[in-house]
């Protein structure tokens, strides 16, 4: 029994010399995200302030009835890719929004109908898969419909449409990324 009570206090020991390393691991290097400013001193690890960043965390602000800070653009406070994001608001601005989750990634048009075409109307889910400014971290569904006969039937949507309208977001991605890292030169 004596045994048991020496790998007790040997696993405990190490878990808690384990514990005290986990404010040593560096960031992760990811382009898209800002990186933690270094003190004077030079150490990454020397306190940086609150957690909720330098303005703090305003109770109002997170109910929705303050007229309190707000965050200086970094996209902090969303789930998916900023720039992504922007990019595909900026380029299905013409539609009319259903909904919009920044935290999970979709945004849903409403119907639309071009001026140009009253007989037929299309809809838009914009799904962006993830963190990181890639090619394959946008989807898009796109749905038509044709009026006939007084009814809205559904009609085929090729798939390149879709892909074209992908690469927009994409090109409009890169541009307010290169636009951001100039800025900040």
């Amino acid at each position: 029994m004596t045994s048991n009570k020496w790998c007790v206090a040997a696993f405990l020991v190490i878990g808690i010399a384990l514990s005290g390393c986990a404010g040593a691991i560096p960031p992760m290097d990811d382009p898209d995200t800002t990186q933690p400013e270094q003190s004077s001193s030079g150490d990454i690890n020397s306190p940086q302030g609150s957690i909720f960043g330098s303005d703090g965390i305003d109770l109002l602000d997170i109910v929705g009835v303050g007229g309190g800070k707000r965050s200086s653009g970094t996209g902090g406070g969303i789930g998916v890719n900023s720039y992504l994001w922007r990019a595909s608001l900026d380029t299905i601005s013409f539609m009319p929004l259903s909904s919009a989750d920044p935290f999970g990634g979709v945004i849903i048009t409403d119907w639309y109908t071009p001026p140009e075409t009253p007989n037929e109307r299309f809809k838009m889910n914009v799904y962006i898969l993830g963190r990181q400014l890639r090619a394959d971290g946008i989807r898009v569904a796109l749905f038509r419909q044709n009026l006939g006969n007084g009814q809205w039937a559904d009609a085929r949507v090729g798939k390149k449409t879709s892909v074209k309208l992908e690469n927009q977001i994409l090109s409009r991605a890169r541009q307010l990324r290169v636009a951001a890292q100039s800025g900040r030169n």
